[in-house]
């Protein structure tokens, strides 16, 4: 138990997708900002994430193994992932039309989002077990979750300030990016991998 919660603790914070790895950063920009997409985003990637790792593991050792197809793992994975990403957007369609407005191309996109895709790799090439997988894509993409809706929380007071010319936009979006992923380097060193 202790260690599958050092697991959720270093993908949440230490080793955050976005932060730390700088994976997924399209999204991250792209739809932080206001809260309330940054949530609706947050929420859609937490089901894809995690359903695409069990997915994704199930398929690797059930499959692409068992009939020696490894090699075929990338492109399996990302077939398994369009096809959530798939039913996430329908799902967003007909539950929240304002969100899927809101969230726009951006929904689409977690089908290209390199964080969903480097978890599906990362459980196999650890080597976790189904267990294992499940509470790392789940605690990844609460990390990624947390990251956005803190960004688009930054973003949304930054608007109300009074910030020089040259720095307006996505400057001060990259430079807002880098220190919150300053603040989240205090926690490396945190939980030993």
């Amino acid at each position: 138990m202790t260690e599958i919660f050092l697991l959720i603790i270093s993908a949440v914070f230490v080793n955050n997708f976005v932060l730390a790895r700088f994976l997924g950063i399209c999204p991250y920009l792209g739809v932080s900002k206001r809260v309330e997409t940054a949530v609706g985003m947050g929420a859609a990637v937490v089901f894809v994430m995690t359903l695409a790792s069990v997915v994704s593991w199930s398929v690797h050792y059930y499959l692409l193994v068992k009939f020696g197809l490894e090699y075929l793992q990338i492109i399996a994975f990302i077939l398994i992932i369009a096809a959530l990403v798939q039913l996430v957007e329908m799902f967003v369609q007909k539950m929240s039309q304002s969100l899927y407005k809101a969230l726009g191309i951006y929904l689409p996109l977690i089908t290209t989002n390199c964080a969903v895709l480097g978890v599906s790799i990362l459980n196999i090439q650890k080597k976790f077990t189904l267990l294992y997988t499940l509470f790392y894509g789940f605690a990844a993409s609460l990390g990624f979750g947390l990251a956005i809706v803190i960004f688009a929380g930054i973003r949304e007071r930054i608007e109300l300030m009074d910030v020089p010319k040259p720095l307006k936009g996505i400057s001060i979006g990259l430079i807002t990016a880098g220190i919150l992923s300053l603040a989240f380097l205090g926690f490396s060193g945190l939980v030993k991998e």
